[in-house]
């Protein structure tokens, strides 16, 4: 059997499409990241206090799941690497929060 450009044979002998967002979703998303861009740079100008690091980490993770979902196609993509994706999100939290109780803790 031939393969095109599109299409995956696997050792089982099921053939799996490849999704590819349209341009149009492409577009959305890029007009998407850079608004988030904007808002960062606008916020970045407001004193927020102690928001400041919360507010610009939310942002952070909206964008890269924009980029993690459509740009690297995750959405798209065999579960196991959504699996793998939460085990790294987790751990990067875990190690976020044990960085700030040392950070409030500390003498």
């Amino acid at each position: 059997m031939e393969n095109n450009h599109l299409t995956e044979e696997h050792n089982d002998g099921h053939v799996a499409e490849a999704h590819h967002p349209s341009y149009g979703i492409n577009i959305l998303v890029w007009i998407g990241l850079l608004s988030l861009t904007a808002i960062t740079v606008a916020v970045a100008g407001i004193n927020l206090g102690s928001l400041a690091l919360t507010v610009a980490l939310v942002i952070a993770l909206v964008k890269s799941m924009f980029v993690i979902n459509f740009f690297m196609h995750l959405k798209f993509d065999n579960k196991v690497f959504k699996i793998f994706l939460g085990i790294c999100m987790l751990t990067f939290i875990v190690v976020l929060i044990l960085t700030f109780f040392d950070l409030t803790f500390r003498n």
